[in-house]
């Protein structure tokens, strides 16, 4: 006997509530490097610990009325907001994905492809906590970043044990690499290998790095100003600079992914690599996984060094990068490069708001990058119907 859609709606978004509840404890902690695990949770205001019975998902902030039990200090409507938006967020992820034609690749639950919602929703968490630091401090955590780069690597890996290769690469259920973007992946990662070993050895420099002599002497300089209370100020960078350090630590990555594809194309035939992903189909997720999240870092990448030469100013955080490079680990090369034009679209309209009413100039971008990833998870196959085949024929 089928479950009916109520029951499965209601376990879904209180499932989504509980998580949006732990995902306010990492917007909140993650930022002042506490731990996400100890101490229990309790009031900012009087450090009283909060129990359980006041620590249920939007209903203990209803019943509240948005004040602490024991000093009456108000609670951020944040925290229901982030419980609300993650539950509504599973609940319609799943209709979309399962009660409806929208992504009909989707189908039901069954085959296994419950995989691929899991992981999706696993992302959709993550980018909620992501953006939710980025619009109070202007910084995404890499933590997270290599948190869903992980999840995405090891799903397109093992979900072939799961669903069945062939659904994997037929509906691009989980990212799939043929012959060029699997050579490009493999001399991607002995590129990046290299660059870190040449950063370990200090061959080259992180770019925007500050030695320890200067970062004690802006605190000496800081601590003896009249009014040490303020913020100590940010210390100054040529970021023309700076982005020159970092093309120079990319370049082994660019070396290495054109040398490997020459090497392939003149070594291994179509009908070669095709015998080999079908009897080794988990290598075929994990290199499109690979290739996913190099595309999404490249095309973020790319932007950040241009509008830094053009600008003379820090374009893109190296967040976005990560960000979207966690995105491409997890729905694709091609989804991926299109989330990151649908984007602007939706920070115009805020961006707009904020120049014309706080007169500033810059934004948080991870939002919108989030916006424009969950936009392509809901149309992926129209997006791949209609320009999907140039890259999987």
């Amino acid at each position: 006997m089928p479950v009916p859609d109520w029951i499965w709606c209601t376990f879904i978004f209180a499932f989504g509530c509980c998580i949006g509840s732990f995902l306010n404890v990492v917007v909140y902690r993650l930022p002042r490097d506490k731990s996400l695990v100890t101490p229990p949770s309790a009031c900012p205001a009087c450090n009283k610990h909060i129990r359980f019975y006041d620590n249920i998902p939007l209903l203990s902030y209803i019943l509240l009325q948005g004040k602490c039990r024991f000093c009456k200090a108000r609670i951020s409507p944040r925290y229901f907001f982030v419980e609300l938006l993650t539950g509504s967020l599973f609940v319609g992820l799943f209709l979309i994905y399962y009660r409806t034609d929208i992504r009909p690749s989707m189908g039901m639950l069954t085959e296994g492809r419950w995989f691929v919602y899991l992981l999706h929703v696993i992302l959709l968490g993550a980018f909620i906590a992501a953006s939710g630091i980025d619009l109070e401090y202007w910084v995404i955590p890499l933590s997270i970043c290599y948190l869903v780069t992980a999840a995405g690597i090891v799903a397109s890996t093992l979900g072939v044990y799961v669903i069945d290769p062939a659904l994997i690469h037929n509906d691009h259920l989980l990212p799939w690499a043929t012959a060029g973007p699997a050579a490009i992946a493999i001399g991607a990662t002995i590129g990046l290998a290299i660059a870190w070993l040449l950063i370990k050895t200090g061959i080259i420099k992180r770019s925007y790095e500050i030695d320890d002599q200067a970062a004690e002497q802006t605190r000496d300089n800081h601590d003896a100003a009249p009014n040490p209370k303020i913020a100590p100020p940010e210390p100054e960078f040529n970021h023309r600079i700076e982005s020159c350090r970092e093309i120079i630590f990319l370049l082994p990555v660019v070396a290495c992914s054109i040398a490997a594809y020459w090497v392939a194309a003149r070594t291994l035939s179509v009908e070669t690599w095709t015998a080999f992903h079908t009897r080794h189909p988990a290598v075929s997720g994990l290199l499109g996984s690979l290739f996913g999240y190099f595309v999404g870092c490249a095309i973020v990448w790319s932007i950040r060094i241009l509008g830094t030469f053009g600008f003379g100013k820090e374009a893109m955080g190296l967040g976005d990068v990560h960000l979207m490079g966690a995105a491409g680990a997890v729905i694709g090369p091609l989804p991926v490069v299109v989330a990151f034009f649908i984007a602007p679209f939706f920070g115009l309209a805020w961006a707009g708001c904020q120049m014309f009413f706080k007169k500033i100039r810059q934004i948080p971008y991870g939002p919108f990058l989030s916006l424009g990833i969950l936009a392509v998870m809901i149309l992926h196959d129209r997006i791949m119907d209609r320009i999907g085949l140039l890259f999987y024929r």
